[in-house]
């Protein structure tokens, strides 16, 4: 059983994300933070989101542009992109000063399920997930913590075979993309960036800090090579 620190209650939420009762509600109501019972929410559900939603008044961009753009952080040539619109996301990208600002636009480049299950998969489950690494970051791997990506059409079988049950503080984190998961799969080894991205919202300070850095270093090396 959930202890009462990890639970908020309606008006907490309210006031840790700026909203009003009836926008937690909703946002409850589309999965987004986990409602344990009536005006009792989960508070990792709800701290992941503060993380990865900012401000707020930052635009998040279309799946296929946010994978546009870390493939151009990545120096990769985006898929689907014309010129015209891999122009603009250049001249954005050069713009971009803020990483929180990169992660909240880089937002709906998945979506995040957390689950939880049995010790004995995690090995066998990372066999099937493009797993970016922690240790490109300069952190230990935590074999008790699983985060990955997973083409979309793919993700109910894999919690379907691996028995694995959804929880917002679980230690399986699964990222379900449309997108050309081979595609992010030679993101994720070419460089630190995908890295970077997905530790930038961490709920461990310390590993948000490393993202964050790192992503600070991308985008200053992008600016630089972009003026070439």
């Amino acid at each position: 059983m959930a202890s009462r620190g990890d639970l908020l209650t309606t008006r907490e939420v309210s006031d840790l994300l700026g909203i009003e009762s009836r926008q937690v509600r909703g946002l409850a109501e589309k999965g987004v933070i986990t409602r344990i019972a009536r005006g009792v929410f989960d508070r990792t559900s709800v701290e992941r989101h503060r993380l990865e939603r900012g401000s707020g008044r930052t635009r998040t961009w279309a799946e296929h542009t946010a994978w546009g753009a870390i493939a151009l952080l990545s120096n990769a040539a985006p898929l689907g992109l014309g010129d015209t619109q891999r122009s603009r996301l250049r001249a954005t990208l050069r713009e971009i000063t803020d990483p929180t600002e990169l992660t909240v636009r880089l937002r709906d480049r998945a979506v995040v399920t957390t689950c939880s299950g049995h010790r004995s998969v995690a090995e066998r489950l990372r066999a099937e997930l493009v797993v970016p690494g922690r240790q490109r970051l300069g952190l230990v791997e935590d074999d008790t913590v699983l985060d990955g990506y997973v083409h979309a059409d793919q993700l109910a079988d894999l919690v379907r075979r691996y028995r694995l049950i959804e929880d917002p503080a679980g230690p399986i984190v699964l990222r379900s993309t449309h997108t050309d998961i081979d595609f992010v799969r030679y993101l994720a080894a070419s460089n630190r960036t995908l890295a970077a991205v997905d530790a930038a919202t961490s709920l461990d300070p310390r590993e948000r800090g490393m993202g964050e850095h790192n992503l600070l270093s991308r985008l200053e090396l992008f600016r630089e090579n972009d003026r070439l």
